[in-house]
């Protein structure tokens, strides 16, 4: 009985990685397209976000089951309520992932970036790829030390961030209102979903720890 019971809990695990595998996708296709103005491509993110939400809910059942089937304490309380916060921050990141598609989606035939600013919108969605890959790495391997180098390499996101709003602000900007709000909206899309990586790490990190990220500094 207790070898199924740490079954399903494994396999809560490999649902989590599955989540930053196809929300991995998700932010990759939904780059490519903004940059290449791929309709096709936007719109099969946008369609294959009911996988995520699919696996999300199969998540989500699955703990509330076990929650009232075999009562879990301790570590295996912390990780079936950890692991439903991570598929919240997980599918999160796969809607983050649909806005840009949308953006892309919108501004066809033409690209929402122009040509000055596709060098930052392409280490935006590297990082975001990088953030997310590790994240995944941690929740599979539990390990801390690499989930507590999230939230800094979340900073090169944050620069990157900052840089778009320079750009827009400049003086010598000459896209107009419309791009410069798509930009904005895109940066922002590009943020959030870093930061929900972070939030899976610390989620590692309060499942394997018993502590928050903070409280170990």
């Amino acid at each position: 009985m207790r070898d199924a019971y740490h079954e399903e809990l494994d396999s809560l695990t490999d649902k989590l990685v599955e989540m930053t595998r196809l929300v991995r996708s998700a932010i990759s296709r939904a780059t490519t397209a903004l940059l290449d103005a791929d309709l096709q491509l936007a719109e099969s993110v946008i369609s294959r976000d009911e996988v995520v939400n699919a696996v999300f809910d199969d998540i989500e059942t699955s703990i509330f089951d076990l929650m009232a089937r075999q009562q879990p304490v301790a570590v295996d309380l912390r990780m079936v309520v950890t692991g439903l916060r991570m598929a919240t921050n997980l599918e999160r990141m796969g809607d983050l992932a649909v806005h840009v598609a949308k953006v892309a989606r919108l501004r066809h035939p033409d690209s929402a970036i122009p040509p000055e600013m596709r060098s930052t919108i392409v280490q935006m969605g590297q990082i975001a790829e990088n953030l997310v890959t590790k994240a995944g790495s941690c929740v599979a391997s539990r390990d801390v030390e690499s989930a507590m180098e999230l939230d800094q390499d979340d900073d090169a996101m944050d620069r990157l961030h900052r840089r778009l709003f320079k750009d827009i602000l400049a003086k010598d900007w000459q896209h107009g209102v419309e791009p410069a709000i798509d930009i904005t909206l895109i940066g922002r899309y590009y943020e959030r979903y870093a930061d929900h990586a972070v939030h899976v790490a610390e989620s590692v990190v309060y499942m394997v720890t018993g502590s928050r990220p903070a409280d170990r500094v």
